[in-house]
Parts: structure tokens; C-alpha cells; sequence
């Protein structure tokens, strides 16, 4: 695994006994999935290369089968395992869209020049996602990903400017 390969999804469980499996997607859009011919995962520190032969929706979650494998038996071992993809494989972003593990580690700042900390997480809620951004003495502050509070992002630079709401700090 790469640092720069992206987690697409989790196997949640077998779905089936032709050796389909439910996924929980980790992408904020689940129908991407259609567009994706080729994943892998990571079990027993062993890649393991994957061809989607096909996928559908359940509620949350995207029912994969991998062209791998037809039998229960054979896809059940990998239950829990993380999905990826390769960076060259993602479905390219639209403008002002970012990927989450691209976004980890920024530096954040107010928009009046004040340090926050760094930002450790993307938070998924109903409403909105929020960045989780933790200073050196561990203190945190969520920033919801919202036009009003989120200024900028400087890819190169690895900084996002934020403003903050009253009512957002501690």
C-alpha cells in the first residue's frame, strides 16, 4: 500500500453464498462505485489485487463482486478488510472537492492569522462533515465544513484557513 492510495470501503460481511460481499463505502459518494473496475486489499500484510465484476445498493452499503471470487468460502476470510485504490485508479475529483487523506495533516489557521492546530480528521455527519483539529496540548476544536467557515485550502502548502463561528470554541 501506498501512502497516496486512497480507502474506498470496509467489508462489512458476505452477502450471499456466490461470494458477493457488502461493503461500508468510505467515499462520500457511494455511486462511484460504478465507475470502479479495479481495488485491492490488504490481508495478513499481503495486497491482494481485485477486479469488480460487479455492484449494486443495499441501504448503506455497496454489494461488490470481485471477478476473483465466487464462492462464500473464498471472500468470507476477508471480513473487516479495508478496500483501495490506487490514486490513478480514483474517480477524479470535481472543482473545490478534496480528497480526505490529502486534507489530513494540514496545518489549520483562522483567518485573523491565529495557528489552530492540525487537522486529524474528517468527520461525517447528517448535516455536513466536520474537520477534527487538535493543537500541541491536545485540545480540539470541530470546524464544520460549511462556506462560512472554511476559507481556503493550499494544497502545496498543506494549510487550510478557517473562519470561526462564535460559538465554535471551548
Amino acid at each position: 500500500m501506498q501512502d497516496t492510495d486512497l480507502r474506498v470501503g470496509v467489508i462489512a460481511s458476505t452477502h450471499g453464498i456466490r461470494g458477493e460481499v457488502k461493503v461500508f463505502p468510505t467515499t462520500d459518494d457511494p455511486q462511484r462505485f460504478k465507475k470502479l473496475k479495479r481495488c485491492y486489499l490488504v490481508f495478513r500484510k499481503e495486497e491482494i489485487a481485485l477486479t469488480v465484476e460487479s455492484v449494486r445498493f443495499f441501504k448503506q452499503f455497496v454489494i461488490v463482486k470481485f471477478k476473483e471470487y465466487s464462492n462464500i468460502n473464498d471472500i468470507e476470510r476477508f471480513v473487516h478488510c479495508d478496500l483501495f485504490v490506487a490514486r490513478e485508479d480514483a474517480i477524479p475529483l470535481e472543482e473545490d472537492e478534496y480528497y480526505v487523506a490529502d486534507l489530513i495533516g494540514h496545518k489549520v489557521i483562522t483567518d485573523e492569522g491565529e495557528e489552530l492546530g492540525e487537522l486529524v480528521d474528517v468527520l461525517q455527519t447528517a448535516a455536513n462533515d466536520v474537520y477534527q483539529v487538535q493543537n500541541e496540548s491536545g485540545e480540539e476544536v470541530l470546524i464544520p465544513v460549511i462556506p462560512p467557515c472554511i476559507i481556503s485550502h493550499n494544497m502545496e502548502a498543506k494549510v487550510t484557513v478557517v473562519h470561526l463561528l462564535p460559538g465554535l470554541r471551548n
